[in-house]
Order: C-alpha cells, then sequence, then structure tokens
C-alpha cells in the first residue's frame, strides 16, 4: 500500500487541501496533542498496550479500555503502553465501575493527559478530581440538552457517538446527532463516532463543526489488534447489515442494546429471554431473578469471540461500518488511508469550487 505523502512533496492542489485539512481539525488536534485529529475507540479486550500504542504512534490518539480492569491492572496497563510510545493516548473509564475514583488516581499519577469517562452521566466529584489533577476530561452525550449539561459540569470536550456504532449503543444515528449537536456546541471541541470508516466521510463532519473523529472497528480488526485471527475474519466477511442490535423481547426486562455481527449466539439470546419469559410468566422466578439471568447470557461471551476466536456463539461486537473492513492492515496504513481519503475530498471540492 503507498504511504500518504509528506504535504510539501504533493501537487499544489493536495498541498492546499491538507492544508485546509489541518485547520478543519485544528481545534482537535491541539486538544488530543496529536498529528491527526482521530482517536480510537475505546474497545473492552481490543484496545489495550499494542493497539493503543500503535494508534498513537502513527499519529492518531489511542485509548486504553479499563473496562473492568482493577486500578492495580490499570496500572500495569498504562505502564506498559508508555512503554510502546511516547506519544500522548487516554484511558476510558467506566462511570459505573466501583472503584472510580481510585481508578482515576491512577491516571493521574501516570501523567495520563486525557481521561474520558463512559457509560453514563459522569459524576461531579469524578470530574474535578481529573481537572484538578492537571487531565482533561472527554464524555459522550447523545442528546444536545446532555451536551450543554456535561459543558456545564467542566468537561473539556465530547464525544457524539451515533447508533451505527458496536458495542453498546443508543437509540440516535450519527447524522441525526450531528445536525442536532454540531451547530449548538462551540464552547468545547467535539469528536464525532459511529459508523465511520473512511476520510472523506470525517471531512463532511468536520465540515459541519466536528472537531475530529473517532473509530472503532476499523481499528479492532488491524494488524497489531490482539484479537483472534477468527475475529477479524469475521469482520471481513461482513456487511454492514450483519451488524445488528440485540433484541428486546419484553419491556418488563431491559436489554441494553449492543451492536455485534449476528451469529447463533445472538439467535441462542433470543431463545434465552422467551424462556426466561416463560419461567417468568410460570412463576418460577422472581422479576429480579429473571432480569438477572438475562443479562447474565452474556457473561464473558466478548471475551470468548476477541481473545478465543469463538466467532460462533461469542459476542463479536462491531458497527456498521464492518462492510468497509477488507483486509487487515497495520494501524499506520489505516490511518493514513483515511488522511489520503480526506485530503482527496478537499481536492475535489477546490477544483469544483475552481481553486
Amino acid at each position: 500500500m503507498t504511504t500518504a505523502a509528506p504535504s510539501d512533496t504533493l501537487a499544489p492542489d493536495m498541498q492546499a487541501a491538507r492544508r485546509e485539512l489541518d485547520r478543519l481539525w485544528s481545534r482537535g488536534t491541539a486538544f488530543l496533542g496529536t498529528e491527526y485529529a482521530i482517536l480510537g475507540g475505546a474497545m473492552s479486550w481490543v484496545s489495550e498496550r499494542n493497539l493503543v500504542a500503535a494508534i498513537s504512534n502513527a499519529g492518531g490518539f489511542g485509548v486504553i479500555a479499563c473496562g473492568a480492569m482493577t486500578p492495580e491492572l490499570l496500572e500495569k496497563e498504562i505502564a506498559a503502553t508508555q512503554a510502546l510510545t511516547s506519544k500522548p493516548f487516554g484511558v476510558n473509564l467506566i462511570t459505573m465501575h466501583p472503584q472510580l475514583d481510585e481508578l482515576v488516581q491512577v491516571c493521574l499519577r501516570a501523567g495520563v493527559g486525557h481521561i474520558v469517562l463512559a457509560g453514563g452521566i459522569p459524576p461531579s466529584a469524578a470530574i474535578r478530581a481529573a481537572k484538578d489533577g492537571g487531565a482533561k476530561v472527554v464524555a459522550f452525550s447523545p442528546a444536545l440538552v446532555l451536551a450543554k449539561r456535561l459543558i456545564r459540569m467542566g468537561v473539556d470536550a465530547l464525544v457524539i457517538e451515533g447508533a451505527e456504532a458496536g458495542g453498546h449503543v443508543g437509540p440516535v444515528s450519527l447524522t441525526v446527532l450531528a445536525q442536532e449537536i454540531l451547530p449548538h456546541i462551540q464552547d468545547v471541541p467535539v469528536f464525532v463516532a459511529g459508523g465511520i470508516a473512511r476520510g472523506d466521510a470525517i471531512v463532511g463532519f468536520l465540515e459541519q463543526g466536528a472537531s475530529g473523529a473517532q473509530l472503532g472497528t476499523r481499528f479492532a480488526a488491524a494488524e497489531e489488534s490482539i484479537a483472534h485471527p477468527r475475529f477479524k475474519e469475521a469482520f471481513i466477511r461482513a456487511a454492514a447489515r450483519d451488524a445488528t442490535t440485540s433484541v428486546q423481547l419484553d419491556p418488563r426486562f431491559p436489554v441494553i442494546p449492543v451492536r455485534g455481527l449476528v451469529n447463533e449466539g445472538s439467535k441462542n439470546f433470543l431463545a434465552h429471554q422467551a424462556e426466561t419469559l416463560r419461567r417468568f410468566q410460570a412463576e418460577e422466578l422472581t422479576k429480579e431473578e429473571a432480569q438477572l439471568e438475562i443479562e447474565h447470557f452474556w457473561a464473558g461471551a466478548l471475551r470468548r469471540a476477541v481473545i478465543d476466536g469463538d466467532v460462533e456463539t461469542g459476542s463479536v461486537m462491531a458497527g456498521q461500518s464492518v462492510g468497509m473492513v477488507k483486509t487487515i492492515q497495520p494501524v499506520k496504513d489505516i490511518i493514513e488511508e483515511l488522511v489520503r481519503q480526506a485530503v482527496g475530498a478537499l481536492a475535489q471540492r477546490g477544483a469544483r469550487r475552481g481553486e
């Protein structure tokens, strides 16, 4: 694969396009401290030291997925990542983690410059502690009203993630969220996520006011990703329509929507819900026991898919952009491809305007 040429070796029209790209995402690159305003989505079992360091070394911004790690494990993972890169990277912490306060302190002691708080509205105390410790705080917002609230709470940047994304998702597409939020938020940088796999798509959102983009699915299938070869092969075989959200059979038993590839596991989950509902209606289970039965079905399923390669009964989380994953590439090539596509799109715009 050819690599992106330095901007000073490009043809004049491409040089102008590259300068325009640098201008469009300058707020994002300044905030992240990176060459490109491209973040790696935090994916449990996938976004660990190797992938995170590769993204940062390639000019993007890697993010460790803390998930259910203990403070001790997170401390080791940060140190191992720092041994692989001197570039900036962040840490994603789940707000419901019982040791959230300790995890924030682990990040601060290690000199992590950006803490991403995900999985719910972050506690004010965690935001204050991170900022008082010198870190920048990033949070997710699925709606304009929450975006404004998070800014009042003191977050330094937002990610708006559409339903096209993989893993746990909200109900609204990125195209709608971008229209709802980007025109009205100027106080902090806003990064877009969900269904993004090409640089020209990134340009479209930058022109709407975004400061950069977050990608997960393409990086999950990268050469440096520790995901099992069968996990990556499932991505390459999949079409966009194969990445669907989990189905809830009964509103009395909420199922948090998770987008992944349809397999025997997702089919078995429907059967499991139906059987659990039957047992509840037969008074064999209490409502609380039935809810736990449903929630525990996927316990360990993501690890089985990512680490063990069980892509039949495991949870193969993937965004709808999986249909554009055609090969296993080094992270560097992925990022350079995104930048080339973005520059090419901007050059075409300039040509149409006669510049």
